[in-house]
């Protein structure tokens, strides 16, 4: 891991370029939130000089607030200058451990959300949390990805153990190469993990065809290291490395993207396909400025979207045009599966009645959202209650339930449901 450069990340203070943070603290017990924590805000370069100090609401969140950052120009062309400013966030709260967090990056133009999650005083090992985010992927130096073949060989005993695509609740996620033993072992929601990898990888700032793209990529290589059950068929306990020479980047504690956080939840289960190939496509890619590999180049997969490409027409055009976009079968981890079709306004059964009770599960830790009467019909207040959770949670407050909602109130509903996580 390259070493922290602090000097460089300050942004001029009367800078005319800004992007926005979202602070999103909750409990490491679960997805409760955190309400009245102080947060602390202030650049890495003069991290005692603090330029907001917020506090979060009911549901944990801070109001999105306007920071300086580099000019845009920065994030379309590789090498003019670092894209993004760095910041620095201390999170306090009475009961809970503090968090101390350096380096959130704020690019121009888009809202960075920070998750946090802390830990409970009785609970703690440490009277404090420091988490570092390195230098992006795109900015810093770091290893290439060593070649592997797009599909794993099958014909030996053992090799496959899955027998259809599932999409995992959690994958294990080893912070660093396979061999260092020392190296902790994160659980991560499947989700969260795509985000998080995404916005190491890419910048947020790209055509959203080319953000799709990539993140179809991610998410093909990842389910590609399930399916197979590659580190468990050498003797490791964990799905996949953080070391961009073995997989791809992940960081502890890093902030997503709320565009990005938008398109993983939308598409979560896809990835690629070959005609006649079980497995999800190994899905090679690399920066395609330092390093170029038989696989996408990020680079150019941004120029293509400037040029009008769709996300397929960019996959095809480095993977070939047999190349297509599959869906898993099974989503694990959630009580029910989406019904096939939006729930809105005039829908009734079954499916509205578990909606129903999640939400007002979810409401009991975020006040927000408006207790309803569980009748199995979709009426107003149905609506308003899914439109303040789409809110709470970065989707567009349309107040229909989606793909993407109904999976994203799943998900917070086992979230808030458990008494604490694994691992």
């Amino acid at each position: 891991m390259p070493e922290k450069s602090l000097h460089a990340s300050q942004a001029p203070a009367d800078s005319q370029n800004t992007g926005s943070l979202e602070v999103f603290v909750t409990s490491s017990l679960g997805m409760i939130p955190v309400p009245g924590a102080t947060v602390s805000i202030s650049y890495s370069g003069d991290p005692d000089a603090v330029v907001q100090t917020l506090t979060t609401d009911s549901s944990g969140q801070t109001e999105v607030v306007n920071l300086p950052s580099p000019p845009l120009s920065y994030s379309q062309e590789p090498g003019e200058g670092q894209p993004y400013s760095e910041y620095n966030i201390v999170i306090t709260a009475p009961g809970y451990e503090p968090v101390s967090i350096t380096g959130t990056e704020i690019l121009p133009n888009v809202i960075a959300l920070q998750p946090v999650q802390m830990i409970p005083e009785e609970i703690a090992e440490n009277p404090e949390e420091d988490i570092v985010i390195p230098e992006h992927t795109l900015w810093g130096i770091y290893p290439p990805k060593i070649p592997e073949a797009e599909i794993k060989p099958t014909g030996e005993s053992g090799e496959i153990v899955l027998s259809r695509v599932v999409i995992p609740e959690y994958v294990i996620v080893h912070d660093g190469v396979p061999s260092d033993s020392s190296a902790p072992n994160y659980w991560v929601r499947y989700k969260d993990y795509i985000k998080n990898v995404a916005s190491c990888e890419i910048y947020a700032t790209w055509p959203e065809a080319a953000i799709y793209a990539n993140i179809l990529a991610i998410q093909s290589f990842t389910l590609n290291r399930v399916y197979t059950e590659w580190y468990r068929n050498q003797g490791y306990n964990f799905t996949i490395t953080s070391s961009t020479a073995f997989d791809q980047k992940w960081v502890y504690g890093r902030n997503i993207y709320e565009n990005i956080d938008y398109l993983v939840d939308s598409i979560f289960a896809n990835y690629l396909s070959r005609p006649g190939v079980r497995q999800p496509i190994f899905t090679s890619y690399c920066d395609g400025n330092r390093v170029n590999c038989r696989g996408l180049s990020q680079w150019g997969s941004k120029y293509l979207g400037d040029e009008g490409y769709s996300a397929i027409e960019i996959i095809r055009y480095y993977y070939g045009n047999d190349m297509f976009i599959n869906s898993a079968d099974q989503i694990s981890g959630v009580p029910s599966s989406w019904p096939g079709y939006d729930l809105t306004i005039g829908s009734s059964g079954e499916k509205v009645r578990q909606l129903q009770t999640q939400l007002n599960r979810i409401a009991q830790n975020y006040p927000a959202i408006p207790v309803i009467t569980v009748d199995g019909i979709y009426g107003e207040r149905t609506a308003n209650s899914v439109r303040a959770f789409q809110r709470i949670f970065n989707l567009p407050q349309t107040g229909i339930t989606d793909y993407a909602t109904w999976y994203e109130i799943s998900e917070i509903y086992v979230g808030v449901s458990r008494i604490a996580e694994p691992g």
